[in-house]
């Protein structure tokens, strides 16, 4: 028998992690893969399994306790074959699976295969980039297809965004483990597909799913070489427990980024998870209850509850469920509404010119297929305005007490879907061209109509334009879009008589309302913000200055 120490191992780039649990105690006999220690960064959650079996001696860390890659976790007692330390296996063990963040690549698994020989991937969901549980609203193919590397096999749906899970590898599906309705998260199985013969190399790759203890294992019909055991890739939110942090609450990074956006203090939400662990959905059922005055008061002040109202008493009804869009819309504009104190500034814009030569434009349009709308001017004036004013760039931080200062400019754009409305965002705006601002305005608002955005294409935008176009109306106020500071609303042109130089002249004049964040932004700063980008619409050559 010897003893071995066994070590922190690679944490993918990240220098220190936090051990929130201690899952093992002196004396404990173990089983090589069995859960050692739970540690956690500031993206996830992470279990460090035992490289071998044997007895722990000594346990050399405590809950609470920060660790970097190469420090000792216990000392094992284990047998004379058994490997010497962490960092011996770790040398043959991909630097992909024992990553703790949650932008790396899709944790692959490779599987040998004999020459000629069909192999059997298990197929798992890959990194959903921040999302924790995803439903699944289309399933793309079916038993006995034959895929070829990158083909769409279903397509995810998180609150955000729709996006589509390629296939891993060449080759047939031979089963189909979810339905179209499913919930799932990084890492479940979903498919199992054999690979077709010779239609890959010797060493196919698949997101590798959570492994289950070896003693349930199922056998597969490609093995690896025999190996050290692979370090786990990093477990979705809800698979770790964690231990009580400085508020006294169980809660994983995913769950404490929620709540700080929801301005939440943990320890007053009951947690209906694994040892008492408070979930997504506790913090949802919390700010609900909130809202509906269930015991929680802001200065003596709640909310009545909406009465119940049976409307089949007045006539025909058809009762149906919100989709997962229109419940995630809804909370949204519900939390901003309430949270943040709202101003409205109105204006007209005189757009005679620039509408003047958009239309000159048209055979150019052509010429590039590209379309360019007063929607390509007017975001790509927001964008210059906010480098004018950049009162409007910014962002009030988590904790409340600071404001980020942003030193680039993405612009949001709402998209009205029959799916219902979207955000995408246009990055560096005030980089491009009117021409590059046309284009992405073109392909984003197409893959918002067909489900197609991805996550990053939804997130990151500094301010909003929502343009109702020529649907309708002189004007409307709309919602800051948290935790943005403004938004602005772009009602219909239309034509004016305007009085200058002694006389009445027709001009094509747009409706604008800005609405703006009264807790950063004061009515100064708004009415600079105005009235700069009315000016650069009048006259598209301010854009230069």
């Amino acid at each position: 028998m010897t003893d071995s120490v066994i070590k922190v191992p690679d944490l993918g780039g990240t220098d220190a992690v936090e051990v929130i649990e201690v899952s093992v105690g002196v004396g404990d006999q173990i089983t090589e893969g069995q859960s050692l220690v739970v540690v956690e960064s500031d993206k996830a959650s992470m279990e460090i399994p035992s490289p071998a079996s044997g007895e722990v001696i000594e346990v050399m860390v405590a809950e609470g306790s920060e660790v970097a890659e190469g420090d000792p976790l216990l000392r094992l007692k284990e047998g004379a074959d058994a490997p010497e330390t962490v960092t011996q296996q770790q040398a043959e063990v991909p630097e992909s699976a024992s990553t703790l963040d949650e932008g790396a690549e899709e944790v692959a698994a490779p599987v040998l295969e004999q020459p000629g020989e069909p192999t059997v991937l298990d197929v798992a969901v890959p990194d959903l980039g921040g999302a924790d549980i995803v439903e699944i609203i289309e399933i793309s193919v079916a038993v006995g297809d034959v895929v070829s590397e990158g083909d769409s096999l279903l397509v995810l749906e998180s609150d955000k965004a729709s996006m589509d899970m390629p296939a891993p590898a060449s080759g047939t599906i031979s089963a189909i483990k979810v339905e179209v309705g499913a919930s799932v998260s990084e890492g479940d199985a979903v498919f199992s597909l054999t690979t077709v013969e010779g239609s890959s190399g010797s060493e196919s790759q698949a997101p590798a799913s959570i492994a289950p203890p070896a003693a349930e294992a199922a056998p597969t019909a490609a093995v690896a070489p025999a190996a050290a055991a692979p370090i786990s890739p990093p477990p979705t939110e809800t698979v770790a427990p964690t231990k009580p942090g400085a508020n006294g609450a169980h809660a994983g990074p995913a769950v404490r980024k929620l709540a700080r956006e929801l301005g939440v203090e943990l320890s007053k939400v009951s947690g209906t998870g694994p040892k008492s662990r408070i979930t997504k959905e506790d913090l949802h059922e919390f700010v609900k209850k909130a809202v509906k005055g269930d015991g929680a008061t802001s200065s003596g002040f709640s909310i009545a509850p909406m009465p119940e109202i049976d409307f089949a008493q007045f006539g025909p009804v058809n009762a149906r469920p919100m989709t997962k869009m229109e419940k995630v819309t809804a909370a949204n504009m519900q939390r901003s509404w309430l949270t943040v104190p709202h101003v409205t500034h109105f204006d007209n814009a005189d757009i005679t010119e620039l509408e003047s030569f958009r239309q000159s434009l048209k055979k150019e349009m052509e010429q590039r297929g590209v379309k360019v709308s007063p929607v390509a001017f007017i975001i790509k004036a927001v964008a210059m305005t906010l480098r004018a004013v950049p009162a409007f760039n910014v962002s009030i931080g988590s904790d409340g007490q600071s404001v980020i200062e942003k030193d680039y400019v993405h612009v949001g754009m709402a998209v009205d879907t029959p799916n219902g409305l979207f955000v995408p965002v246009i990055r560096d705006v005030d980089k491009k061209g009117v021409w590059e601002v046309a284009a992405d305005i073109i392909e984003l608002a197409g893959k918002a109509k067909a489900r197609k955005l991805k996550m990053d294409e939804m997130q990151g935008a500094c301010f909003t334009v929502s343009s109702l176009g020529a649907i309708g109306g002189t004007g409307f106020t709309p919602i800051v879009n948290t935790p943005e500071v403004g938004i602005l609303g772009v009602s219909n042109s239309s034509v004016q008589p305007v009085f200058a130089d002694g006389e009445f002249k027709p001009r094509t004049l747009l409706p604008l309302a800005l609405s703006y964040d009264h807790r950063v932004i004061n009515g100064g700063d708004a009415g600079r913000f105005m009235t700069h980008l009315a000016a650069s619409l009048a006259d598209l050559r301010r854009l230069l200055l």
